[in-house]
């Protein structure tokens, strides 16, 4: 086989992230996502990968976001749509080192199963209203502002097990919501409250 016909892992990992693109973001049901292969880049040791079910607009994503060290364009800019401001479709740049933080929580918990997003992305619009809403519930300069700060829950575990995880690793802050039932994690400063 000539070189021109051989394909590098890193020309079929950015094919794959770019299949998933396509995919992506199509509402599908727990029974059909489960049924679905998940493709062979999962299983490299190089590969970073999560996988995301949103509460609010019921879409589904499972990709690949970096490989050997290097973030996947394409599939950054997947997640960015994917957790932009639901209430008003605007879509912000993530900060890819939440999407670290989030897959280390995972590695570190030794689980497979998607993390439910409540809360991705915030314009200033969307955050000012639901900070004057909500009694103060919402930071005024909310991180998510800065597609610095997510909030999740993982189906079948303790929040408490999420929490203490997140706050194990100590990168950025970590709000626990019991009530609401989610975990607030960021990448600004160590810090820690429970409302």
């Amino acid at each position: 086989m000539t070189e021109s016909r051989k394909f590098s892992r890193r020309h079929f990992l950015r094919h794959t992230a770019k299949l998933a693109v396509a995919g992506a973001v199509l509402p599908l049901s727990r029974q059909t996502l489960a049924a679905l292969p998940k493709p062979a880049s999962f299983s490299l040791p190089k590969a970073r990968s999560l996988a995301f079910e949103h509460t609010h607009t019921g879409e589904h994503l499972a990709l690949v976001y970096a490989e050997d060290g290097q973030y996947i364009p394409e599939s950054l800019n997947t997640l960015n749509h994917f957790l932009r401001d639901h209430y008003t479709g605007a879509v912000g740049q993530i900060d890819p080192a939440l999407f670290d933080l989030l897959f280390q929580m995972k590695q570190n918990l030794s689980c497979e199963q998607s993390f439910q997003v409540i809360s991705g992305y915030r314009c200033p619009i969307t955050n000012a209203k639901l900070h004057n809403s909500r009694g103060g519930g919402v930071a005024n300069h909310s991180l998510h502002m800065e597609g610095k700060a997510i909030d999740i829950r993982l189906a079948g575990l303790p929040l408490t097990d999420l929490r203490d995880t997140a706050l194990s690793l100590r990168v950025g802050g970590v709000g626990f919501y019991p009530q609401e039932q989610f975990v607030h994690v960021d990448t600004g400063r160590v810090r820690t409250w429970h409302e």
